[in-house]
Parts: structure tokens; sequence; C-alpha cells
């Protein structure tokens, strides 16, 4: 088990101390000890994001109650604040309090994702307004600031995590398409990851939409590749042939396995597992090869529910042999409980079971 501290604990009460002072420091008419009172109330009980909400209302009640008036304050509080994730009260306090203000709350939520991210933010002026709101994020998409571009991609994404989902893209993701287009091939990585997760939520409910944009990438190009690349990445764990193929890897792997086994054969919980093997390639031609591995968890009913890991995506030449080794942990996590028995470990090569180990778990 981690005994790394709860995300949550990001907003602890010397968190809150320090957006009082900061606060205090460019609005000497803020009440420290008023709003200390309201954002630690129940503190404890609250999860990050309520507790993220909690302190935008906080300083809402500290704050002039013209708009226009606390956002000159929030401006000087941006860049005061110690924490990139800390600063996205500011693009919360717009959610919560800007929407009947739509031009100047579009402005602060371009400034305050310089800061952090209003990627949750605009969201809910998505929900209240899509055409207009989707209209300054198709502009934000071609900004000169990565974290703006990055904005327009990751705001519209249909399944944000932590989020609301945007059923109507869900739906049909097409209004977004020339956003995604602008940014297809965004030297910066940070927007290229964005994009990548855009691609592969739409994956979940449009494949085949998302499969024929992707197809009409030039791919020649390495940003364009690599967002593809991780854009794909639940159609390849799934082994579609559309998906393996973009990707080079659409034939049934030419390969010899040996040797494959998960060490030790049994283990107790928070212990590491190794998967090993070794492949020859018994192909003429050169092959790529995308090599992924299941774990077949068991669930408390004591049925298993398979869980897909990447490993590694390779080129073997003819006759050429490669042993892969790779350790996992088997620790549980707050997405993911772990029940003793037989864990069943399958070895995917191009979409494809070749072979099959395991270990047994105990607690």
């Amino acid at each position: 088990m981690s005994d790394a501290p709860a995300l949550k604990e990001i907003f602890n009460r010397a968190r809150l101390q320090h957006i009082a002072d900061e606060t205090a420091a460019v609005y000497p008419a803020f009440d420290r000890k008023a709003f200390l009172a309201l954002a630690s109330k129940d503190l404890d009980g609250l999860s990050v994001m309520q507790r993220l909400n909690r302190v935008s209302q906080s300083l809402h009640a500290g704050l002039p109650e013209d708009y226009a008036a606390a956002l000159d304050i929030l401006y000087g509080l941006a860049p005061r604040l110690n924490s990139a994730f800390v600063s996205m009260i500011l693009p919360e306090y717009v959610a919560l309090y800007g929407q009947a203000d739509f031009e100047r709350s579009m402005d602060a939520l371009k400034c305050f994702t310089t800061f952090g991210s209003s990627e949750f933010a605009v969201r809910h002026f998505l929900r209240r307004d899509f055409p207009r709101t989707l209209e300054v994020m198709h502009d934000w998409s071609l900004d000169e600031n990565p974290h703006v571009r990055r904005l327009a991609s990751e705001g519209s994404r249909p399944r944000l995590p932590w989020s609301f989902r945007l059923e109507n893209l869900m739906k049909d993701p097409t209004p977004v398409l020339d956003i995604l287009d602008n940014l297809k091939a965004d030297d910066s990585l940070y927007v290229r990851k964005s994009v990548a997760n855009h691609f592969n939520d739409i994956t979940k409910d449009n494949p085949e939409w998302a499969l024929d944009q992707l197809e009409g990438w030039s791919l020649d190009n390495p940003n364009s590749a690599w967002i593809a690349r991780h854009a794909l990445r639940s159609l390849i764990k799934k082994g579609d042939v559309r998906a393996l193929t973009l990707m080079g890897a659409g034939q049934k792997a030419q390969v010899k396995l040996s040797d494959m086994k998960v060490t030790p054969e049994a283990i107790r919980l928070g212990e590491r597992i190794e998967l090993s093997f070794t492949l020859t390639s018994t192909s003429k031609d050169t092959q790529r090869l995308i090599i992924d591995y299941a774990i077949h968890y068991v669930k408390k009913s004591g049925g298993t529910s398979a869980k897909v890991f990447k490993l590694k995506t390779l080129a073997l030449a003819p006759g050429e042999s490669v042993t892969l080794r790779r350790e996992q942990q088997v620790r549980n996590f707050t997405t993911r409980v772990h029940y003793a028995g037989r864990h069943e470990v399958d070895l995917l090569i191009n979409g494809e079971c070749l072979g099959r180990s395991g270990f047994d778990l105990s607690l």
C-alpha cells in the first residue's frame, strides 16, 4: 500500500492559509479569518474537487460583489499561488459566478489557464451556450500560447475525467473536428497529449469516426504520428484491426514464443511480479509488433476482469530474437482493489493472445 498523501490534501489547512494570505496581499480588505472558517468547514470529508469548489465559494464571500472588480483581484492573485493545481480555484470562480458575463469570462479563462488549467470551468460554458463557446475555443486552438491551445482540446473532451460528460459530443464529435485538425501536428507535447486523449475519448463512442480522421492524416509528420499512436491505445488493446493496421501492425505476428513465465508463481499483496518471454521471428520480412499483456484480476464475486497494459512496440527482423521483461507491483489503488486467487496473464501481440501464464495472489 502507498503511504503517499491523498490528492485532496493539496487543499490542506496550510494551503488555505497561503491562499488567504496571498489574497489579502492583493486585496487588503479581504477577511482572512472569515475565509478560513468557510473554506475549512467539514474539510476532512470533502474530495479534492469539492475542496476546490469550496475554496472558490469562500473567496467569493470575501471579494467585491461586482464581478469585474472581483476578477481584477483574481488576476493579481493568479501569479502568487504556489501550485498550478490550486490555481484552478480561479477558473472555478469564473464558472460559478461569471456565466452571465460571457466575453469577460472567456478572457479570464484564457488568462487563468496559463497558470494551471481552465479545462473544468470552460465546460460549464459549453453546456450553457455550446456554439458561442466553441467558436471562442476554435480561436484558442490557433493561439501562440500552448496552454491556451491545449485548453481548446482538453476542455472540449467528451469524457474528461473528473468532470461531467459532454453528451452531444459523445453522440457526434464533428463540431470539434476543426479544433483537432488545427492541433494535429502541434509542436508542444503538452498539447499533443491532450489531442491524443481527446481522440482516445472519441474511440470509446465513435471508433469509426476517429479512425476515419486519423487515416486521413500524414503520419510522416512525427508529431501527428505520436498523437495517432497514443490516440489509438484503447482500440489497439482491444485488437482493433483498423487501428493496428494504421500503426503498421495489422498482420498476424509471425513469431515463435518461448520461455514465457511469470515469477514468482505466488506473491502477497504489495509484492512484485516479473513477466518474461522470448520472441523469434519466423517471417521473411521485417515485421512491426505491438506487444501488450493482460492481467485477469480476480473480482470480489470470484470472476475475473482483464486489464490490458502496454509493453513495447518494435520492429523484428527476419530470424531475429528478442527477450523482453516487465516488472509490475500488485497493490491496491483507489480505482482497483485486489482479491486473492489465481491471476492469469495473457501475452498479446498485434491484438492476438499468443501465450498465457499467471500467478497466485494472497492478501
